[in-house]
């Protein structure tokens, strides 16, 4: 295939659009309408009670912060108000932008507004965003949020387990909305009708953090930043270790989601900060079904996926090699066995049209 461009405005973008990629149909496994109907069934009690839950430890954390800094006592209180502030926002911002959260749409768009603060992303961009990854799943330069390009950048990678590259580039995209408008990469997927509320945002949030900063020097202190920015940084690592599994190694450039998404079991606590998102192949092929209900999608179909792994250690045992050796051989990627139950992949396009092989792992 040769050295990919993710760029929106590149040749593999137009590439994408002229062999039928872009916008294509994608492999569902099949699932009755009447299971499916009850699989889709929105509710707004789990989002409730997670959110009273999250949002109650992280005021019950950021107090006890408060309260006994600067003494390094305050710091594990940090560390979690971090995570939750940093990490667990990621996920609320991706279901809430899907609008399957919650029932009723004004709980969905206000903790999508908080969640997308947090994460520094603008919420009319990302809206749009969110809704081209789905359509265009690993396709590149169609997809703008590929976390894992070829060959994969490892200090990138590392640094973005606090937040380096990603909160620079976020804070430079929202200073450049502030004063000069909409990018000429986010008109390729954000309508015309949304570009002023693009703005409107960006200068919100502008203004939110540049008050931050200034209390902070008038207070002489980072205490401020502790509460607003910083935990975007030091509480960044879960999101992106569990962001990097969703379609580290795997296939780009296909129509079949058990070719480049990942599913992974997780124990309790990971699942609630990243609120089920675990179930990612399931979540890609059916992603009007509510997070509260992917793991019973996943009963439903896992008849016809590759086999989930078995913990967050053993899915970076599986992709870090993949990683390391797509850094020599830029085509290579991870082609999971499917079970004997299942229907075969559909990679024919994939072949045909881009030519990529797929080789075991080593």
């Amino acid at each position: 295939m040769g050295k990919r461009d993710y760029s929106m405005l590149g040749p593999d973008g137009a590439r994408a659009v002229e062999i039928g990629l872009a916008a294509a149909e994608w492999y569902h496994t099949e699932v009755p309408r009447k299971q499916m109907k009850e699989l889709m069934q929105r509710s707004d009690s789990p989002a409730i009670r997670d959110s009273v839950i999250l949002f109650g430890c992280m005021i019950l954390f950021a107090g006890l912060g408060i309260y006994l800094w600067p003494s390094w006592w305050s710091a594990p209180f940090w560390l979690a108000y971090g995570v939750l502030y940093g990490s667990a926002m990621d996920s609320r911002w991706h279901e809430c932008s899907h609008g399957t959260a919650f029932k009723t749409p004004w709980m969905n768009n206000l903790v999508y507004e908080i969640a997308s603060f947090c994460m520094m992303r603008n919420s009319a961009t990302w809206r749009w965003s969110h809704a081209r990854h789905h359509t265009d799943t690993y396709i590149v330069g169609r997809d703008p949020e590929i976390a894992v390009m070829r060959p994969p950048e490892f200090f990138r990678l590392i640094a973005n387990f606090f937040g380096v590259f990603d909160s620079i580039a976020a804070m430079q995209r929202m200073v450049y909305n502030t004063f000069l408008g909409v990018h000429p990469e986010e008109k390729t997927f954000v309508p015309q009708s949304e570009w002023p509320k693009v703005v409107r945002v960006a200068r919100i949030s502008f203004v939110i953090y540049a008050a931050t900063i200034a209390l902070a020097v008038w207070m002489q202190s980072i205490l401020p930043l502790m509460v607003i920015g910083l935990p975007r940084l030091y509480g960044a690592w879960h999101h992106v270790m569990t962001g990097l599994l969703q379609h580290g190694g795997l296939a780009d450039n296909v129509i079949d989601h058990r070719l480049n998404s990942r599913t992974v079991y997780m124990n309790p606590i990971s699942r609630f900060i990243y609120w089920n998102m675990n179930y990612h192949v399931e979540h890609h092929m059916f992603p009007m079904v509510p997070y509260h209900a992917l793991p019973k999608l996943h009963e439903a179909i896992k008849h016809d996926l590759p086999a989930p792994n078995r913990s967050i250690a053993e899915g970076f045992a599986e992709m870090w090699p993949a990683l390391k050796r797509q850094l020599k051989y830029e085509d290579y990627f991870l082609k999971r066995d499917l079970p004997t139950t299942a229907k075969p992949y559909r990679e024919d396009f994939h072949a045909a049209a881009l030519g990529a092989v797929a080789t075991p792992a080593e």
